[in-house]
């Protein structure tokens, strides 16, 4: 069954020529058309919505909406007229778990053995097969067939656009990437899909997948071990795409943890540093503090006076002064930066002048010429003179450098070394790297240097260097031990602050970063921020969103990359980075920042003085939505990115859906309140849209809801919205206790009104919901039946906290006497210096810390289209940071603030 839904704008038309229509009309429709949406087996019928745009200089005319389609099983077009089709009488049949149903002509060279899956509505296989052994320096390497998928429309997999990074490559009917890919999902035409997973790291066997151009999937598998290895696939086939991802992840989990990858005394070491070493309390501020990074701010060139005066701009010029004067921060916000990376160029290297694939490590301590008296020196001043500064990182590669160790330097001369050769191309040639004896030592020496320089945290860059050794035996001999040593120093020495970059090689994804049996580890999520190529920034956001898809399955922390404030692409960035999830990095040259762009992703915490400025965050990890993970880069519509922060009850959470417009033009989408993470049938819902603050009608997933709960949205080029879906809490009155006759109980039940609330977290930022800890607690101050309602709100940092109310209780109306005396005229207006307070002021009390906040930091605004007080829905606005600088607040030793509010 298809029904149609269509709004069209008034006094329109009647069209001379079609040409018209085309050139001045416009229909949206939802689902999208050119688009693939995937209708449950259990869903019997699709409602469409269509929106009709046109000029209004066109005469009125009847519109129709006329919709084409093949859905039929001979795939034959046809033309359906706003009317109902008969259902099918059975919901799609799901085939029998037999793998042959979905792959044909796979080589039986596999072992195929079913497994349990831990996911809903999902079969789950393990595949395994025998990889040639090494020889010498060179690898084993063994192609098999999986065959060709069964019956799908469309493809989209992760594929290794280098061997550092992952990107998306999106297809149709046949398989074919132009690289080779670590997972890959097929959507097929019953709308199940079959995801495939090559694992590696679990020994000496990586496994990837590779097109043979006649539509089959090779598995293609290279051992460096002496020994026979083991290529190892996971398929898995569900209703949905997330949960037959997250199948094969759990499975893939389970291996790697099942199997002893790491030596018993690296085990030993990883475990007593996890037991003394880890600090939760540094969590707090690594995770979420707003870093600065010196690499596109400064320059190549790098020189501690750069840094010195970098951070004197952001002190003195004042990111923070401006944000006081825009009534958005404390006078405290002297200090915003929690974080700093000092990035490449730092170190002492040899070959000066020459490519940095030519240039060796030297030295511990930083080069004389930036830094003449030496790290410690540098950092001493900063946290002498920025003590907002709380971690100070530095950047180091993790072979040493990009051409790893100088073989006549002093680290040379304190370690035993190997000369490895690396594969042709970007960084072919030789270079000297540390013995794999001596690895965990030097780790181990480097980082206690560090530790007493005053760096406490680091960025471990180029690690897939481990990936392009060319020979068999230094990869074997180099991969886990540099891996394992790395991971149990940066433990150690730092606790969890360590970054690990350019390391989406799968030998570490599934041997590093897989597992959970450690702190979860900040991992750069894609290839660069790269500020002076336009074209890149759209597909920089679009690679994110994808690899997401994995790596919110890893025991990491995705990061998206630095961007600066300062850029056509800012806000675009700023967006993307505050719904993601994970960290934010700023790369600003000096003096050159948006202060309202920065201020819309921070916010000042009520810790003691000097307050901390903190990223709002969301608790959970921003990945493209499953609508719309087979819409390939160039289909012209929005990328959508989901997330949801989540409450301390099951039943509570703020949806984010962030929209990029990542096509050549402007774009024109309708967006269903499906596409939002998180949100639950039975449960209403309140859309908020950042930047324009408007606010939608209540909405629902009510199937076939007379008013469709679509949302209409437009993005120019290069444009972005965040769109935030709020839980609507209802407080209805309790039954009265009273003693009435039972007539009046009756019209006391029947004056009594349920009032609904949302919490719209802080207005102001990008990401406010994540300013909202737990759940908000609704109450009735009076359990014999006033409609007096209590909310209490808790935040963990300050700014203007949005709370919506339905409607307040209209004023009883009192019937007047009779009276043959004429009414007296109404009394003049008072005088503008003497304006009665507003009315919503006797229906609204804001308590903080259990004193009344001052009047002058609230504000009421209607929402709907009637008057606040007269059943208009509205809008309560909080200045929460205003208020308690203006009430003298002092912080205790929490980081939260409770607020609530009392309507009646």
């Amino acid at each position: 069954m298809a029904s149609i839904d269509h709004v069209v704008k008034a006094s329109q038309l009647k069209f001379v020529r079609v040409a018209q229509m085309l050139l001045f009309s416009n229909a949206l429709c939802d689902p999208p058309l050119g688009q693939t949406t995937v209708i449950p087996v259990d869903q019997h019928a699709v409602q469409f919505t269509v929106l009709l745009e046109s000029s209004t200089s066109f005469p009125e005319q009847n519109w129709e909406a006329v919709l084409w389609h093949n859905g039929h099983e001979d795939q034959s077009w046809n033309e359906l007229i706003f009317k109902q089709l008969e259902s099918p009488d059975q919901p799609p049949q799901i085939p029998p778990p037999r793998l042959e149903n979905y792959l044909q002509n796979y080589s039986r060279d596999f072992s195929v053995n079913q497994v349990e899956s831990e996911t809903p509505n999902t079969q789950l296989w393990s595949l395994t097969s025998s990889v040639e052994a090494a020889e010498g320096k060179v690898s084993g390497i063994t192609d098999t067939s999986l065959g060709i998928p069964r019956s799908f429309t469309r493809w989209f997999s992760l594929v290794r656009i280098w061997s550092p990074w992952l990107a998306p490559r999106h297809g149709e009917r046949q398989f074919s990437p132009t690289e080779p890919a670590i997972v890959s999902s097929f959507l097929r035409m019953d709308g199940l899909h079959l995801v495939l997973l090559a694992v590696s790291g679990v020994d000496d066997v990586l496994t990837e997948f590779r097109p043979d151009g006649h539509g089959n999937v090779i598995v293609h598998s290279k051992n460096d071990s002496t020994e026979e290895g083991q290529a190892r696939v996971l398929a898995a086939v569900g209703t949905r795409f997330n949960t037959a991802l997250a199948a094969v992840m759990y499975q893939a989990r389970k291996i790697v943890m099942g199997l002893d990858t790491m030596s018993e005394s690296n085990k030993k070491e990883m475990q007593r540093a996890l037991e003394k070493d880890v600090k939760a309390e540094y969590m707090y501020n690594w995770y979420d503090g707003l870093t600065y990074c010196t690499w596109n701010a400064l320059g190549q060139n790098l020189d501690e006076q750069k840094i010195f005066n970098a951070l004197n701009v952001l002190k003195d010029k004042g990111i923070e002064g401006t944000l006081e004067a825009l009534s958005i921060a404390f006078a405290w916000l002297t200090h915003i930066v929690t974080n700093l990376i000092i990035d490449d160029n730092w170190q002492s290297l040899d070959h000066q002048g020459e490519s940095q694939f030519q240039r060796g490590w030297t030295d511990f301590d930083a080069n004389k010429d930036g830094f003449p008296s030496g790290l410690k020196h540098t950092a001493t001043r900063i946290r002498e003179q920025h003590p907002n500064i709380q971690h100070i990182a530095v950047w180091h590669a993790l072979l040493g450098y990009w051409g790893g160790v100088s073989p006549t330097g002093n680290i040379a001369k304190n370690y035993k070394t190997r000369t490895v050769r690396k594969a042709e191309g970007l960084v072919g040639g030789e270079m000297t790297v540390i013995h794999e004896d001596d690895v965990p030592r030097m780790y181990d020496d480097f980082y206690k240097f560090l530790l007493d320089s005053g760096i406490d945290s680091v960025k471990t860059d180029a690690q897939f260097f481990l990936d392009v050794m060319d020979d068999a035996d230094d990869r074997r001999r180099f991969m886990k031990t540099y891996q394992d040593a790395w991971t149990i120093s940066s433990l150690r020495y730092f606790s969890i602050k360590a970054i690990s970059c350019m390391s989406q090689i799968p030998q570490i994804l599934f041997h590093t970063q897989l597992a959970t049996d450690k702190p979860r580890l900040m991992v750069r999520n894609s290839d660069d921020f790269f500020p002076d190529v336009p074209s890149s920034h759209p597909f920089h956001i679009f690679a994110n969103a994808h690899t997401s898809l994995l790596t919110s399955h890893l025991n990491v922390l995705p990061d998206w990359d630095m961007f600066q404030t300062s850029h056509p692409y800012s806000s675009y960035h700023a967006a993307a980075r505050a719904i993601s999830g994970g960290p934010i990095y700023i790369t600003d040259t000096p003096g050159e920042h948006s202060l309202p762009l920065i201020a819309s992703m921070t916010a000042t915490t009520i810790s003691p003085t000097p307050p901390k400025t903190i990223i709002l965050r969301p608790n959970n990890i921003a990945k493209c939505i499953e609508q719309s993970v087979y819409t390939p880069y160039q289909a012209r519509h929005f990328l959508q990115i989901g997330n949801y922060h989540s409450g301390s009850t099951a039943s509570y959470g703020a949806s984010l859906l962030g929209m990029f417009n990542v096509s050549e033009q402007a774009l024109t989408e309708l967006i269903p309140l499906a596409h939002f993470p998180g949100v639950k049938p039975g449960e209403r819902y309140l859309v908020r849209a950042h930047p324009s603050g408007d606010i939608s009608s209540p909405l629902s997933l009510d199937a076939f809801d007379p008013v469709p709960s679509v949302l209409n949205v437009a993005l120019d080029l290069k444009g972005w919205n965040i769109l935030t879906a709020y839980p609507i809490l209802s407080a209805t009155p309790p039954p009265s206790t009273s003693t009435s006759s039972a007539e009046k109980k009756k019209k006391e039940e029947k004056k009594k009104k349920t009032i609904e609330l949302a919490v719209l977290g802080l207005l102001h930022k990008l990401s406010g919901a994540a300013a909202v800890v737990g759940t908000p607690k609704v109450e009735h101050l009076n359990p014999t039946g006033s409609e007096n309602v209590k909310m209490i709100i808790t935040l963990k940092a300050l700014g203007v906290l949005g709370v919506w109310v339905s409607s307040l209780p209209e004023p009883e109306q009192k019937p007047e006497p009779q009276s043959d005396v004429p009414k007296a005229p109404p009394p003049p207006p008072p005088p503008p210096q003497q304006q009665t307070p507003p009315e919503w002021q006797n229906h609204i009390l804001v308590l903080l810390r259990g004193r009344v906040v001052p009047v002058s930091t609230v504000s009421v605004s209607v929402v709907g289209g009637k008057k606040a007080g007269k059943g208009g829905s509205m809008l309560i606005e909080i200045d929460v940071e205003r208020a308690w600088r203006e009430m003298g607040l002092v912080a205790g030793w929490g980081r939260e603030v409770e607020i609530e509010v009392i309507v009646s």
